[in-house]
């Protein structure tokens, strides 16, 4: 076993991937705080080739360079948008096709690792660090989905949450 120098790590080019399909998977941040927290989903959403990342409430854009700093350029390889009304949004997604999951512990969550086969888009909801996402909001979800845990913790900082639920949503879509 012999670790990849970075320039050996196969990956398309900025130019190339803006012609590469993308994972029918976007992502809406809705008042998350934390600049870093941005940036890191930027990274995750790079890394999976997902749809978009939507932005709404006071979640910082990836013009601050606390948000740039941490996705160390995937801001410019990612689409993302900034959504004005996310009750308008997260309606046009559902009148669309588009499945909304609140990444959010309910009393009727499902475990992300039985979740059926994916063949609609989706749109994974995340929402504040500390107090998740609003009631207002999961009345206009389709599902809320959750991600198993065994400490004494009831949570994931929200980019690694962002992440493990990406990564099965496009483990999902793959098969």
């Amino acid at each position: 076993m012999k670790k990849l120098a970075h320039h050996a790590i196969p990956r398309p080019a900025a130019d190339e991937l803006r012609h590469l399909e993308r994972r029918p998977v976007s992502v809406l941040l809705h008042d998350v705080r934390s600049a870093h927290n941005v940036g890191s989903v930027f990274r995750t959403a790079d890394a999976f080739r997902i749809g978009e990342v939507l932005l709404s409430g006071y979640t910082p854009d990836p013009d601050d360079k606390k948000v740039h700093k941490t996705a160390l350029g995937a801001e410019a390889t990612v689409p993302w948008r900034r959504v004005a009304d996310v009750h308008q949004e997260l309606t046009r997604c559902m009148e669309t096709g588009v499945t909304v999951a609140a990444l959010e512990l309910t009393d009727v969550s499902v475990d992300i690792r039985d979740l059926p086969v994916l063949t609609r888009p989706i749109l994974l909801l995340a929402g504040n660090e500390v107090d998740g996402i609003p009631q207002a909001l999961l009345d206009l979800c389709d599902l809320a989905i959750e991600i198993p845990q065994y400490g004494a913790k009831q949570s994931l900082n929200v980019s690694v949450a962002v992440a493990v639920a990406l990564f099965e949503l496009t483990r999902t879509f793959r098969s």
